[in-house]
């Protein structure tokens, strides 16, 4: 066992978890799930059976990864946000048949006590605000926030938003990665 877990912190049969990866007190892994190197499982986590996180993904604390979700690598997924995986779910009617796919892809980060309803897609290197509520697919470096979700802007791959000139091109602050906006995509060039 390469990794560290918390004497309180139980892990399931069949799960397999990579190196230097840290689960931390009172969390939660449940059957079959797969988890990268390097991750953080902050306390009071739930990772239901069969997800899959891939490398240096960071879960913070109170967090809920239902089955049918995939982290990409370098997934930040903030305090208290959540995931679902059922559309009109209903105690008395059983539709574990009925799981979405949600794909978190490479690089996005997810803020405190965001929502993402199943099925919708977080595209590479996005920003979900604090308490946001994503009902539809997010696009790679989109800057979202509110409820629902609204796109306000784009972010670099450090996280902080580019202010695109005329030819649509912008420059990250911190890493001086170059990006071009076109035809509402955003892709680095740099």
């Amino acid at each position: 066992m390469n990794y560290y877990t918390h004497e309180t912190a139980i892990i399931d049969e069949g799960c397999t978890i990579g190196n230097n990866t840290k689960i931390w007190h009172f969390s939660h892994i449940m059957p079959n799930c797969r988890i990268g190197e390097g991750c953080n499982i902050g306390q009071n986590v739930v990772v239901s059976p069969d997800v899959i996180l891939g490398d240096n993904v960071k879960v913070q604390n109170n967090v809920s990864i239902y089955t049918g979700v995939v982290c990409e690598n370098d997934v930040f997924l903030g305090p208290s946000m959540v995931f679902t995986n059922v559309i009109n779910p209903r105690s008395a009617v059983n539709r574990k048949n009925e799981y979405k796919k949600t794909i978190v892809k490479k690089g996005a980060s997810i803020g405190a006590n965001a929502t993402i309803v199943c099925g919708n897609d977080i595209g590479e290197y996005s920003f979900i605000g604090a308490g946001t509520v994503v009902v539809k697919e997010v696009k790679p470096y989109a800057l979202v926030v509110g409820n629902p979700a609204r796109q306000i802007g784009w972010v670099s791959e450090y996280g902080h938003k580019l202010e695109f000139d005329n030819d649509g091109v912008a420059k990250c602050k911190e890493s001086d990665q170059t990006y071009q906006l076109i035809e509402n995509q955003v892709k680095r060039i740099n």
